[in-house]
């Protein structure tokens, strides 16, 4: 902790004469894209992942006519088929789950009054009015939802919502380009039409996230949501 916080001052202090009193938010948003930058192969590998999923759904489709009545083989048929295509199941979950950490380790650090037994000098930095420690609901009795700090999360949530607006008719149009297949007998596989209905509003649930997380790990969020979506709309074209 104390060394990441080291980093984020350091980093600040090299922004400090293009950014101002915004430089340490300046250096999370920086920060966020050198992690999606790094993390950007597994992003990339998931892409050729998921047309290579798509390609091999009439096969699986095949494998469930076939093994219909026993669960246990069709199971160990498509591991194999997936083994044997050299294509992974879950390379679509490592972009998301690597990110956890960094994302974990910001939130620890602007809710910590203090680091290494000192105070933790982080909080006294700011967005423009909003401190970075501070939530969406410290807002309102910080000159209520329209004040200084309120302003920055309306700008925040804006943004937000035009990201998910965008993820959402990508992925409707992903979707549709790259329907599931039928099981085979002409019957959908159990519990994809829910997730069809679903998953185009997942997007929207960062929404939330923003609003109960320190400013500084919303900061992180809504900076790496914002590159998923180009991200996606580049890879998955």
């Amino acid at each position: 902790m104390s060394v990441f916080a080291s980093l984020v001052e350091h980093i600040a202090d090299l922004l400090q004469p293009l950014f101002g009193a915004s430089a340490a938010a300046a250096a999370i948003v920086l920060f966020t894209a050198l992690v999606r930058l790094l993390v950007h192969p597994l992003s990339r590998a998931a892409a050729r992942g998921q047309k290579a999923r798509t390609e091999l759904q009439p096969r699986i489709a095949e494998l469930r006519r076939k093994h219909a009545k026993n669960p246990q083989k069709l199971q160990r048929a498509v591991l194999e088929l997936h083994a044997e295509e050299k294509v992974s199941p879950l390379s679509g979950c490592l972009p998301s789950l690597c990110q956890i950490p960094a994302f974990f380790l910001l939130y620890h650090l602007f809710s910590s009054s203090t680091i290494g037994g000192d105070a933790n000098e982080l909080l006294s930095h700011r967005l423009l009015s909003a401190p970075l420690g501070g939530r969406w609901a410290d807002a309102f009795g910080d000159g209520g939802p329209l004040g200084g700090a309120g302003l920055v999360y309306v700008a925040l949530f804006a943004v937000v919502a035009a990201v998910a607006t965008f993820s959402y008719r990508l992925t409707r149009r992903t979707m549709a380009d790259r329907p599931v297949l039928p099981a085979g007998d002409g019957q959908a596989v159990p519990g994809v039409g829910a997730i069809t209905r679903v998953m185009p509003f997942m997007s929207f649930f960062t929404l939330v996230t923003v609003a109960v997380v320190p400013l500084a790990a919303a900061l992180y969020v809504v900076t790496s949501t914002t590159w998923s979506a180009v991200e996606r709309a580049v890879l998955y074209r």
